[in-house]
């Protein structure tokens, strides 16, 4: 009984505490003729701290490249289809048999995306808006997945009638019906609102009034709002000001949760423009995902979590618009590093930081570019997880999981570095080898992750069937 009740307990802790853990998400735009597989995409990310991957479609060759990855993929309504999945629930049941169905559970799909910047893109009905993300949850309902994947839309800043100051903030007038409607369904089914924050365009307007390291996220003296918030950089101050439009709308029991859903800076831009450049680009982007990683909220409420999606991962040559929105990728398309950011991860692979370096290395052999090699495969805890999540974890797996974790201790290889997260992963593995390798082996709640490269080190050898 005394076992069944801890199993229980580690369990629980599981379920509460992996919602919590805070990891960096990217977008993954394909408007490009010169980009690597997604196969190869994938094989990288593995090899990152990138926990989150949001799409903008319903890519197949994407879905199917990131299964049995660990990686959570956001998928897309794109905005010329919001009109025929808001017409009645069987034809948004029709879209997620068709393009999701067939890849899930093996591809962790945990969001649906319905349009972008749909409410601010001209001759679009906010009503079939509105409309499709209650048909998609519907369906969602009806297959059991709602508590899995979640439905929202992403807003540019534009559906403000101001940003400035951000205590004051209030959406659009004309978009008020619409936003209270949207409101409503967040908070009915757990939602975040999602926001493309961009302190970079607001910059490049205002850039005789603007400090330029206050946009890009370094500490200045800061800027005041009449309320006595202190802001020292743009996006946090972007963020208040959703904040506060969605509390003066009447919902302000904190219940809603703020995503940024986009948010980068382009390394190249039209003639003249002097702050798109590569140095910038990497500034804004290091410190975007140092504050991703650093659970901090913002001066309105120090302690709420924001979860943010770099924007992009890749130069995408055939986007439209002027210089600078083909030029927002951390990775040029022939997979070479537009400039040096540090996304490499411990235990991820044995590649380790190397092959976060670009897809070049990957691009011999056959299709799959050596992503699988033969029966080798491991599990180990994702880099973003929470520590209380992996010590349950090594809990479980120590205990009634049955796995023999004297390398971890003291005088074992494996015991240093003496960090929650290695210790973990070593159990995680050993469970997973355990037990089949099956792909729900390496879950443990969300903070498993399948490797096809060895993390054993030194002395630490991970076992494999």
């Amino acid at each position: 009984m005394a076992s069944q009740l801890l199993s229980f307990s580690l369990l629980f802790l599981l379920l509460s505490w992996s919602r919590n853990a805070v990891g960096v998400g990217i977008n993954y735009g394909t408007l490009g003729n010169n980009l690597p597989s997604p196969k190869k995409v994938a094989q990288l990310l593995q090899s990152t701290l990138i926990n989150k991957v949001k799409i903008y479609d319903t890519n197949p060759e994407i879905l199917e490249a990131f299964s049995n990855t660990g990686i959570d993929i956001i998928v897309a309504v794109e905005n010329y289809h919001v009109s025929n999945i808001s017409k009645d629930t069987s034809s948004a049941d029709e879209w997620l048999a068709t393009r999701v169905v067939p890849f899930i559970p093996a591809t962790s799909v945990v969001g649906i995306m319905v349009g972008n910047e749909y409410l601010t893109t001209e001759k679009l009905d906010p009503e079939a808006l509105v409309q499709a993300m209650q048909n998609l949850h519907g369906v969602l309902v009806s297959r059991g997945l709602e508590r899995k994947i979640k439905v929202s839309t992403p807003h540019s800043m534009a559906v403000l009638a101001s940003s400035f100051p951000p205590s004051s903030s209030t959406f659009a007038t004309d978009l008020v019906p619409t936003m209270t409607s949207i409101l409503s369904f967040l908070v009915d089914t757990g939602a975040p609102f999602m926001v493309n924050a961009y302190p970079y365009f607001a910059y490049r307007e205002n850039s005789n009034s603007v400090d330029l390291q206050y946009a890009l996220l370094g500490n200045t003296t800061g800027v005041h709002d009449p309320k006595g918030y202190i802001y020292t950089n743009m996006l946090d101050a972007q963020i208040d000001a959703i904040r506060s439009a969605i509390v003066n709308l009447g919902f302000g029991n904190g219940s809603i949760k703020i995503t940024v859903s986009e948010s980068g800076w382009p390394s190249k831009g039209v003639a003249g423009d002097t702050a798109a450049n590569p140095e910038n680009a990497k500034t804004y982007n290091t410190r975007l995902i140092e504050r991703a990683q650093s659970s901090k909220g913002t001066p309105m409420k120090l302690k709420d979590n924001i979860e943010v999606f770099v924007f992009s991962l890749f130069n995408e040559n055939k986007k439209t618009g002027d210089a600078s929105e083909r030029n927002f990728g951390i990775f040029n398309g022939d997979g070479s590093k537009v400039y040096e950011v540090d996304l490499s991860c411990q235990f991820c692979s044995n590649d380790g930081p190397a092959s976060v370096g670009s897809f070049g290395k990957f691009s011999s052999g056959g299709g799959g570019g050596g992503a699988v090699r033969g029966p080798s495969v491991w599990c180990v805890a994702k880099p973003h997880s929470d520590d209380k999540v992996l010590q349950a974890v090594l809990d479980f797996c120590c205990g009634p999981g049955g796995v023999d974790c004297r390398e971890i201790y003291k005088t074992g290889d494996c015991f240093n570095p003496d960090k929650v997260h290695a210790h973990a992963s070593y159990a995680m593995n050993a469970y997973y080898q355990m037990h089949g390798r099956n792909y729900w082996n390496c879950d443990f709640k969300g903070t498993g992750l399948v490797t096809f490269g060895d993390p054993s080190y030194g002395t630490c050898q991970y076992s494999q069937q």
